[in-house]
């Protein structure tokens, strides 16, 4: 992409951009987050389950310590003996390693929530190609991320060496300890040390997880020929939605025009609007009007009344009123009831005229 082309890009991505996104799992993911519920993890579970778990270590250890002057040395035998020392030993720290992938899976649900995509592992030409490849091992994000990396190596190996050097001076009183006070003091020490690990985390987590979520902001950002797009293809083409307009009309229209021949009277104005009213006392409380237009459409309905003998009834102030107030299908209303009801009676006048004769 351009610098011209991205540097148009100056709105903020819409809803829209950000679940396609989302869908193609391009969230913003902090491993920094990851790295520090872990190390939380573990400090709890180590301050928790620590001792419970130095025990689980020591008493295989101190069964081989104090049967080590009667074992036998041969190949079988000592290979059983590291098997079952190396199992015990992975039994008692297997709730810390289950902890550490429960609280992984978790702390990557915290920042991107439940979601399940196959978009980034689909297969794509430019993950395999050299040049894209090579582009992005220099790119400058890579190099942020490089950066950063010894940054943090930096300032957590600094701080893990303040924490150790003042130990160093105990590694002979250490040494001659047996193996159950061992195990304490170096469950103390690695408390201390990864107690201020994770505070030296937290504040490179919270820094890491807003960086990326900058990031992944500003490379959805759009142009505003975007966003226009965007709405035109939500909303739909302007032309489409004209075309569709003008059918859904047209078909109205002719669903009116099909109600002509059943109406009772035609009110006009005579010659710019003209009304249908179709009034059925056994289901209709009062005259409805079934169909309205003005020019054109009022010739048309006119027509279709003569041809239908329908009558029509010049009342030109009528027309206008229920041509302007009174939707179609819709009854009229009780100010034009006296009105109508005598174009009514004199329709029914008129029918009862031409049955007799």
């Amino acid at each position: 992409m351009s610098d011209q082309d991205q540097s148009e890009k100056t709105e903020e991505p819409t809803p829209k951009k950000l679940s396609e996104a989302r869908k193609k799992g391009q969230i913003p993911n902090s491993k920094e987050v990851n790295s520090f519920a872990l190390l939380l993890g573990a400090t709890l579970v180590i301050a928790i389950a620590g001792p419970f778990v130095a025990i689980r270590v020591y008493s295989p250890l101190a069964g081989l310590v104090e049967q080590s002057g009667t074992m036998a040395v041969d190949g079988g035998a000592t290979g059983e003996i590291l098997y079952e020392l190396v199992l015990s030993v992975l039994t008692a720290l297997s709730p810390v390693f289950g902890t550490l992938i429960v609280l992984a899976i978790l702390a990557s649900m915290s920042q991107s929530g439940i979601l399940f995509t196959t978009g980034p592992i689909e297969p794509k030409l430019e993950k395999i190609s050299p040049i894209k490849g090579f582009s992005r091992l220099f790119a400058l994000r890579s190099i942020v991320e490089f950066l950063k990396g010894i940054v943090k190596l930096i300032i957590v190996g600094g701080l893990a060496v303040s924490l150790v050097l003042p130990e160093l001076d105990r590694l002979e009183v250490i040494v001659q300890m047996d193996v159950r006070q061992m195990l304490e003091e170096i469950l103390t020490l690695v408390l201390r040390l990864l107690s201020g690990v994770v505070a030296i985390m937290a504040v490179i987590a919270i820094a890491d997880y807003i960086y990326q979520k900058h990031e992944h902001i500003k490379q959805l950002k759009m142009s505003r020929q975007e966003i226009r797009d965007e709405h035109k293809n939500s909303e739909g083409d302007p032309h489409v939605k004209a075309r569709l307009r003008q059918i859904r009309t047209e078909r109205a229209r002719q669903r009116m025009m099909a109600a002509v021949p059943q109406a009772d009277v035609v009110v006009t104005n005579p010659t710019h609007f003209a009304v249908a009213l179709q009034y059925d006392t056994e289901v209709m409380a009062a005259p409805t009007v079934v169909a309205k237009g003005v020019d054109n459409v009022a010739f048309r309905i006119r027509d279709l009344a003569k041809a239908n003998d329908v009558p029509i009834v010049e009342n030109p102030p009528l027309a206008r009123a229920l041509f302007g107030g009174v939707d179609l299908d819709q009854q009229i209303p009780e100010e034009h009831y006296q009105a109508v009801a005598q174009i009514i009676s004199y329709v029914y006048r008129l029918k009862g005229q031409k049955m007799s004769a």
